[in-house]
């Protein structure tokens, strides 16, 4: 049994982190902290925790964190940088879910950012935590640095073409949709029911956070072959709560010598608990993965052409954050990795 804490539990990444820890079989979350709502009961302000927790909210204090055994940050960036330097010092472990700690070129972090990095010191020992491909570091990592909601979807849809190299990577196309609990829980107009329902659009075409990320992200996958990978990258707000849809096109180097690509989706993803690969020409969708760890996948090469199209669905705030911190966490301290993820999707 380990003891949990958690930096900036109001969020919808903090509520779901609750909701998953709280059932874990292997966890006793300690702490829990909120700058604007210390001193709040949890279950008030989430009464879907009612019954299931009695913990209040605290202001952040690095004495009582350390005596934790792994502590998650659920908090805008900037926050985790602050407090990691002393918090590692106590040598508890941590899983980031802010992006304080997955870009390497901290320029790079403080261009696309607006600030400069606060921790650069820390940012090399980050492990990337998206267990599908580091799985074997994130094991011995004291940070972990999980990966954000798009970046999980277009990484792992791209996986199996990358690491064998089927695909050109000068402009991998990334359009992808999410529910409005991306935007977290503060409140902006652009999020409001009124201005959501009924309407789709897109958003920061002209360039978002998480492009850095993902090229870098596949730039890994590469394994350092060929260039560097180029992604244009589109997100758009659908009308729903929660889950994502990517589409994801590349082009075929050498079309007439493709393997089969269904037969390499199904064998990349064997072993893989939460990746589920469709059957052939069926299309995932985002209700199948409401509230599960599950990312699921489908692969398509229309007309038999040179292009080819993978749709991968998640859950933003499952899969794509606090799920897979808490399946990081599972890695790292030795448990079933499915243990506390196990999970059902909600239908309808």
């Amino acid at each position: 049994m380990i003891n949990v804490g958690i930096v900036g539990g109001t969020g919808y990444t903090g509520v779901e982190l609750l909701r998953l820890l709280v059932k874990h079989p292997e966890v006793t979350v300690a702490v829990i902290t909120s700058r604007a709502e210390a001193g709040i009961a949890v279950a008030d302000l989430y009464p879907n925790l009612r019954g299931h927790t009695d913990l209040r909210f605290s202001e952040p204090d690095v004495k009582r964190l350390g005596e934790c055994d792994v502590v998650f940050f659920a908090t805008p960036h900037g926050v985790a940088q602050n407090l990691m330097p002393a918090l590692l010092e106590t040598n508890t472990r941590v899983v980031d879910l802010s992006a304080d700690f997955r870009l390497r070129d901290t320029e790079r972090w403080g261009q696309w950012y607006g600030q400069a990095h606060g921790c650069p010191e820390l940012v090399a020992e980050a492990v990337y935590g998206l267990p599908e491909v580091n799985r074997d570091a994130i094991r011995q990592a004291r940070l972990v640095a999980c990966p954000g909601c798009y970046p999980t979807a277009a990484q792992l849809g791209f996986l199996p073409l990358l690491e064998q190299g089927l695909v050109a990577t000068d402009n991998l196309i990334v359009s992808a949709a999410s529910g409005a609990t991306g935007a977290g829980r503060q409140a902006k107009v652009d999020t409001l029911l009124t201005e959501v329902s009924d309407s789709f659009k897109a958003y920061a075409a002209g360039g978002h956070r998480h492009l850095p990320e993902i090229e870098q992200g596949l730039h890994d996958i590469q394994g350092g072959r060929g260039e560097p990978a180029r992604v244009t990258f589109v997100p758009h707000l659908l009308p729903m709560i929660r889950g994502i849809h990517a589409t994801l096109y590349s082009r075929a180097l050498s079309p007439d010598q493709l393997p089969d690509l269904q037969a390499l989706y199904e064998q990349r993803f064997a072993n893989e608990p939460f990746v589920d690969v469709m059957p052939a020409g069926e299309h995932p969708q985002t209700r199948s993965v409401k509230g599960s760890n599950v990312c699921r996948i489908s692969v398509f090469r229309p007309q038999d052409r040179d292009t080819l199209v993978v749709l991968s669905v998640i859950d933003n705030l499952t899969k794509g954050a606090s799920g897979q911190a808490v399946q990081n966490m599972n890695i790292m301290f030795g448990f079933e990795e499915t243990l506390g993820l196990d999970l059902v999707a909600l239908l309808p």
